[in-house]
């Protein structure tokens, strides 16, 4: 009998991860017979674990600190893993191990699917890991972007405004801070941790900027709903939470690993059971 496939999320601190309970779901969905472990890699022993992990598992998962570390242990990036030097996935190959990257393809299956076109005059707030992936697909869509961050953050952004003006040069890409935001806008997307568990009452803008914007996409998806969504919800906002997200790129790592396909039915009610899931242990 062949072993049992196994699959890795590594990241620390993991703390209570939903990548178990969402991939063990994804396997099911496709009947692929494979098990999925969580590995809590601190620092300094991350070149010793992870080279020991590459010979034995069959794919693997890769979360904050390690999305730019793991790639001096690998073989080589594809796709957008090679453009944002940042990996979340890595496929094990007989020619060797590979980096990818499924955010971008969460994010925009997400906004896909809950309805909301990533165009015209955009806010970005952060300019962190997660931000350049969000600031570069719009970008490259064509979109106008307003980064707001905080005023200790005005260097780093200036460092994504030059990286993502690389990528897609003649992009409108302004920088200012949450207080100086005007106009209308499209869609605003929260790539900060703002709101999160446990500071769930924490907006990263102020509740009159979103009464001049169509659409709000929020990172965040713990909680399922975040204080930024349901004030933006109470002003007619268009709303969508980061649980699509995190579900989507899930589905798109095993996309990667054996050629998966999903359905969009199947996805959507994987996403409610997960936020069902992750509230039912948060109330404990």
């Amino acid at each position: 009998m062949s072993q049992i496939p196994v699959f890795y999320v590594i990241g620390h601190p993991l703390g209570h991860s939903m990548s178990p309970f969402i991939h063990r779901q994804l396997f099911s969905l496709q009947k692929h017979n494979a098990e999925y472990r969580i590995k809590d890699i601190e620092p300094q022993n991350l070149e010793s674990q992870l080279n020991a992990l590459l010979k034995k598992t069959s794919g693997i998962n890769v979360t904050i600190p390690y999305k730019q570390a793991v790639i001096e242990y690998l073989d080589g990036l594809r796709g957008r893993a090679e453009q944002y030097r940042s990996v979340n996935t890595i496929k094990i190959c007989q020619d060797g191990y590979f980096g990818y990257n499924t955010d971008a393809d969460g994010f925009l299956l997400a906004l896909s699917g809950g309805g909301i076109q990533l165009q015209g005059r955009i806010v970005l707030l952060g300019c962190g890991g997660v931000g350049r992936t969000f600031a570069c697909e719009a970008a490259l869509a064509g979109c106008s972007i307003v980064n707001a961050v905080r005023d200790c953050s005005l260097e780093h952004a200036e460092k994504l405004r030059s990286y993502v003006l690389d990528i897609a040069p003649g992009t409108d890409y302004s920088i200012t801070t949450p207080d100086g935001l005007e106009g209308e806008y499209e869609l605003l997307i929260n790539a900060t941790p703002v709101g999160m568990y446990p500071n769930c009452d924490e907006m990263p803008v102020s509740a009159s900027s979103l009464t001049r914007i169509a659409a709000v996409f929020d990172a965040v998806y713990n909680p399922v709903e975040t204080t930024l969504l349901r004030c933006a919800k109470s002003n007619g906002v268009r709303v969508l939470g980061g649980m699509s997200m995190l579900v989507w790129q899930a589905a798109a790592a095993h996309t990667i690993w054996y050629g998966a396909h999903f359905d969009d039915g199947d996805i959507a009610q994987l996403i409610e059971e997960t936020a069902w899931k992750m509230q039912r242990h948060f109330a404990q």
